[in-house]
């Protein structure tokens, strides 16, 4: 009876460390989930194999799901934008540990907005004069490639506003917005270089459809972030499956390949961030400023507020 009692508590204890250890990745919604769960499951399966944590993939409609599933622990960690990254280091008690390393040796990767191929528009310039007639897909809003690059540097930069500027708005993921341009369905729409490159691949016909009229500056590689609260043991077996993966095995190599054209991961920290920060910071400056709704004393205490914040990232 008593050997009966000890197997079953010792079996209990068991069951308890092993929920202890349920992992769920976190992967935003960049494309159909079915598209990212294709990708995505290989590593998940290979993480899970590696580290002895039971990894489950975490999906949600848009971005702000997954930011809001780490903060309530439903997310354990994930992969990010560096805009979405920043709310999780921000709002979900998250923090960076690791960032994208593309297979081709660049830093990062690029902003852009598209148009249809036969569109008389060819140039920011063209999309900003011709705004009011024009339909918009824009992304989501915490996302740093759909949203917060073109929001500063193609309409904050050039004093426009995208909620005024357009017709028509309407917020997606970039294969969405891409798909939207090739069947004429919105005028110009924001996406990046990433996504582009798949639409060629799974979509070539569609992606002949495509133009592109502006590209931002490089933007730094996504970042993968963790809850702080993890269990240090929990940390270090997910430190060392990042850093370490597809650095050998082919068979790994091209799993990250098929996810991002990536050669794997490398260390990071929250400082990965800091120019996102500025961005973000540089943003809401230039539309205050240009806002002539908000009484001067009211601009000036908050632009002054602004730089403050700025001085203090520099």
């Amino acid at each position: 009876m008593i050997k009966k009692l000890c197997a079953a508590l010792a079996l209990g204890l068991g069951m308890t460390a092993a929920l202890a250890q349920d992992i769920n990745f976190g992967i935003i919604s960049t494309e159909a989930t079915q598209n990212l769960k294709q990708d995505w499951q290989p590593l998940i399966d290979d993480m899970s194999r590696q580290t002895g944590l039971k990894v489950t993939a975490f999906f949600a409609p848009d971005y702000a799901g997954i930011i809001e599933g780490m903060r309530f622990n439903k997310v354990h960690l994930g992969w990010f934008g560096n805009k979405s990254a920043m709310e999780a280091v921000d709002r979900a008690g998250g923090e960076v540990f690791a960032q994208m390393v593309n297979a081709d040796g660049t830093q990062g990767y690029y902003s852009h907005l598209i148009v249809h191929k036969d569109s008389p528009l060819n140039t920011l310039d063209d999309v900003i004069k011709n705004g009011k007639s024009l339909s918009f897909g824009n992304g989501d809003p915490n996302s740093t490639s759909g949203f917060l690059v073109p929001s500063y540097y193609a309409f904050a930069q050039n004093k426009v506003d995208a909620k005024s500027l357009f017709k028509v708005i309407r917020s997606a993921n970039h294969e969405t917005n891409a798909l939207a341009v090739a069947n004429k369905q919105v005028d110009v729409a924001t996406n990046n270089s990433e996504v582009m490159d798949r639409v060629k691949e799974r979509s070539p016909e569609k992606f002949k459809d495509i133009k592109i009229v502006w590209t931002s500056p490089l933007i730094p590689l996504d970042p993968v972030v963790m809850r702080k609260d993890l269990p240090e043991a929990t940390k270090a077996k997910l430190r060392t499956f990042f850093y370490n993966y597809a650095k050998s095995d082919a068979r790994e190599k091209e799993i990250v390949m098929k996810i991002n054209k990536l050669s794997g991961f490398k260390e990071s920290s929250d400082k990965q961030l800091l120019p996102i920060r500025q961005l973000d910071l540089f943003g809401q400056r230039n539309k205050i400023e240009a806002d002539n709704a908000i009484a001067d004393a009211d601009k000036k205490t908050r632009l002054a507020d602004i730089d403050k914040k700025l001085s203090a990232l520099n």
